[in-house]
């Protein structure tokens, strides 16, 4: 599968508005979603990472879809971003997933000050370019950093492991936190190919099996001056950013369930036999088989207007931030709570979806061949990234005593 390239992304000149290009970005989806379905399911039983997948999201541009229009970009909208992870999420939730360290460090760019980092940083991206990396470690308290960046003449050297690295096997560039010499935390951005650099794809979660979230090993990684990466100071675009992150996850969740209801029909039309005491001959036309059916229908169309609606709030918190408004923190904070609450509940909506699916069919709806259990392994993933009870406390403590604590972190809100 091939993308026409006679709409180029990288092409458009900074303040020139391209609403055509956007059309045709956005008009790519729909088949390079199809083309990463197929095989999906295959995939996750046998383990084989979806790099091709990754090779038609370059292809087609699409790493590149929040880069403003003035910045040379597209334009695309943080709805817009997160249809294409709820799009990619219903062909394989594996790809949707393993992108969100890319447009994670994409949206902490383009809400970035000017400067000459900044602007090579956006002619990668806009050139196709994927990035993700890991901060994580295994074995020391939450934020601790045991990795170390040492001087070594003109140069430094990385040395440690990493864990959670979510799309790293997948990306050109990857991002690395250390201490350095003199104790501070400093960021590190390296091309994945550098010598030294060891993704050992050891995930072994029951879920997600695909996104290459286990373990890097840094072996004496030469880093020169230029890559050392400056740490961004600005808590408004980092609770922004966080709350992005989250809003990924959940959109990762909602295209699960859209591929839960696609697999209900197909299953019912193809295979499914009305059950022994029905009173019709065929499953489709079987009451229950249709009720099934329809709350899972019913829970795409909920989860999917949840989805959205958090999404154009953040629309409107990314415009607050480019703008300067001296009303962003409590933009941010209606983002968080509408993203904490929305989680909640699509939570609940996906969990419930992946059940009753076996309701459709008998005992073979659990074959192997058609992997079904697939959906409630990778939605049970994404969910227990944070705690859901945590959000929902937090919700109630804002609801009751105006606390905005947490909302004001940032971090899983």
């Amino acid at each position: 599968m091939t993308f026409n390239h006679s709409i180029d992304v990288s092409s458009n000149r900074p303040g020139t508005s391209s609403p055509d290009v956007l059309r045709t970005l956005l008009g790519r989806i729909p088949a390079l979603a199809g083309e990463i379905a197929k095989e999906a399911s295959q995939r996750d039983l046998e383990r084989e990472l979806p790099f091709e997948a990754f090779r038609l999201i370059r292809e087609a541009g699409l790493g590149a879809l929040r880069i403003p229009v003035e910045l040379g970009g597209p334009g695309g909208s943080v709805s817009d971003y997160i249809e294409l992870i709820a799009s990619l999420a219903a062909a394989d939730p594996n790809v949707a997933h393993a992108l969100r360290s890319h447009f994670n460090f994409s949206e902490a760019v383009i809400h970035s000050p000017d400067s000459a980092e900044k602007r090579d940083y956006i002619s990668k991206i806009l050139d196709g370019k994927l990035f993700a990396g890991a901060h994580t470690e295994v074995g020391a308290p939450l934020g601790t950093i045991l990795t170390r960046l040492t001087r070594v003449g003109d140069s430094y050297r990385l040395n440690g492991r990493k864990w959670y690295a979510t799309g790293s096997a997948y990306s050109d560039f990857l991002s690395f936190s250390a201490t350095n010499d003199e104790g501070q935390v400093v960021s590190v951005l390296l091309p994945a190919d550098r010598p030294g650099i060891n993704v050992l794809d050891d995930w072994d979660g029951m879920g997600q099996r695909l996104t290459a979230s286990g373990g890097v090993l840094l072996d004496n990684v030469e880093v020169l001056a230029s890559e050392l990466k400056t740490r961004s100071h600005d808590a408004d675009v980092g609770r922004h950013c966080s709350t992005l992150r989250q809003l990924h996850l959940a959109a990762c969740a909602a295209g699960v369930v859209r591929n839960i209801r696609k697999d209900a029909v197909s299953y019912v039309r193809k295979q499914a036999r009305a059950a022994m005491h029905s009173p019709v001959e065929i499953a489709r036309d079987d009451q229950f088989v249709q009720q099934v059916v329809g709350e899972i229908a019913a829970n795409v169309y909920a989860a999917d207007a949840l989805i959205a609606h958090t999404a154009r709030i953040l629309d409107e918190s990314s415009r607050a931030l480019l703008s300067a408004d001296p009303g962003v923190d409590q933009q941010l904070i209606e983002a968080s709570i509408s993203n904490a609450q929305m989680q909640v509940v699509v939570a609940k909506l996906a969990l419930r979806s992946a059940e009753v699916l076996f309701e459709v069919g008998g005992g073979s709806a659990t074959s192997r061949k058609y992997n079904f259990d697939r959906h409630w392994r990778n939605i049970r993933t994404v969910l227990n990234h944070n705690p859901l009870l945590h959000k929902a406390r937090v919700v109630g403590d804002f609801y009751l005593n105006e606390t905005t604590t947490h909302l004001r972190e940032g971090l899983v809100f």
